[in-house]
């Protein structure tokens, strides 16, 4: 695998800094998650459960070590000194006032890539704000393009800002891997969410220079209207969504529909058309679809090659037999019954998929780790324990 005999320090929490460090892991990294003794939050939530925990911390060691005392920050010192990469995603503060900021890392480990992901990274007027995804996704102007016309902002129904950014520091994280491979040095790198969140706003920003206004809400629709249709139709058992890109695909559609009139129509042939007469267009295609059921729906337009889908539950999701036949999902034995897991969305040729493991209980390897990486015998692991260090 592209990462194995890479060794990953993960000081991550909930779901930013464990998905950057699961794509690691899935890539043949050595990820040690080292938690508190409490745990990681996302352990145990609300009504997800730790299924998000399960997801994130497969192919994972586990380690527990109390950074609030001294020895438990002389042990992640002693750690990072053989490590490749550490991780957190904690407030810019934190590690600092810990007496655990970059510097001491880099000073101890000059090869150490320190990565540190944030709500706003770590410069900047906003720098020492709150951040969670909702916040995030408030700030990002993403829930202004979010919603019915003429209704309130939404936000996104899944936490966007934190797997986008968590995204975006993996490729941080693996571009510094790189450059030490030329330089012989570590560095620090940082990711903001609120910069992560940036690019899906490429195309209101467009509209929003083209037209000197912050663009509407438009439901399902094409933010821009840079392609009509694009919507969300409702079918005779769900919603299938249906996008015509090019003129081309117009004219596929209306020959699926049976509507010649549309198909013959001069102003229709066009997007620009389109767009002056989108709510005509949506209705027909609104009516088509009415009588059909989502899987009709789509095929007819796949087999006249228009883009469409149905619109799917994540019950049908995780029972996907394209995602299970590809491997990217697999069922997973836990003590509250089978769940499907994914495995990373990166595949590398010639290695095979890295078969999941389970999630480490609370300090399952923790004397493993430290006997292994600091030499610690059975004495020394029970004053730790005694003391709360672990």
């Amino acid at each position: 695998m592209p990462l194995t005999g890479v060794r990953v320090l993960d000081l991550g929490h909930v779901f930013q800094g464990p998905y950057a460090t699961f794509l690691m892991a899935m890539a043949g990294a050595d990820v040690i998650k080292i938690e508190p003794p409490h745990g990681d939050m996302s352990r145990r939530r609300a009504r997800d459960g730790d299924y998000p925990f399960r997801a994130l911390n497969g192919c994972k060691r586990g380690i527990v070590l109390n950074l609030k005392t001294e020895r438990g920050r002389e042990l992640l010192l002693e750690l990072s000194r053989t490590a490749d990469v550490l991780v957190e995603n904690f407030a810019p503060a934190v590690m600092p006032r810990l007496g655990l900021g970059a510097e001491v890392f880099l000073k101890a480990n000059p090869r150490l890539i320190y990565a540190s992901a944030s709500g706003f990274g770590h410069t900047g007027p906003y720098a020492d704000k709150l951040a969670l995804d909702l916040t995030i996704q408030a700030m990002s102007g993403l829930m202004s393009t979010t919603g019915e016309k003429g209704g309130r902002p939404l936000k996104t129904g899944a936490p966007v800002a934190d797997f986008m950014s968590g995204a975006h520091f993996y490729g941080a994280i693996v571009t510094a891997l790189y450059e030490r491979e030329r330089t012989g040095r570590g560095r620090v790198i940082e990711v903001s969410m609120l910069e992560a969140l940036f690019a899906p706003l490429l195309p209101a920003a467009g509209h929003a220079y083209e037209s000197g206004a912050a663009p509407e809400r438009t439901g399902n629709r094409h933010v821009a209207d840079s392609y009509v249709p694009f919507d969300t139709f409702e079918a005779a058992d769900g919603w299938v969504a249906i996008v015509c890109a090019t003129d081309e695909h117009w004219a596929n559609l209306t020959d699926v529909m049976g509507r010649p009139d549309l198909r013959d129509s001069e102003e229709l042939r066009r997007l620009q058309g389109r767009i002056a007469r989108i709510d005509e267009v949506t209705a027909a295609v609104a009516d088509w679809t009415a009588s059909r059921t989502r899987e009709e729906v789509s095929a007819l337009c796949e087999k006249h090659h228009v883009p469409a889908a149905p619109l799917r539950d994540v019950m049908e999701v995780l029972a996907d037999p394209h995602l299970h036949a590809r491997g990217f999902l697999t069922n997973q034995v836990t003590d509250a019954g089978p769940v499907a897991l994914p495995n990373s969305p990166i595949r590398y040729e010639g290695s095979a998929l890295r078969s999941l493991t389970s999630s480490p209980s609370l300090g399952e390897h923790t004397d493993e780790v430290l006997t292994e990486l600091c030499g610690l015998d059975e004495a020394a692991l029970a004053a730790l324990r005694r003391t709360g260090v672990i």
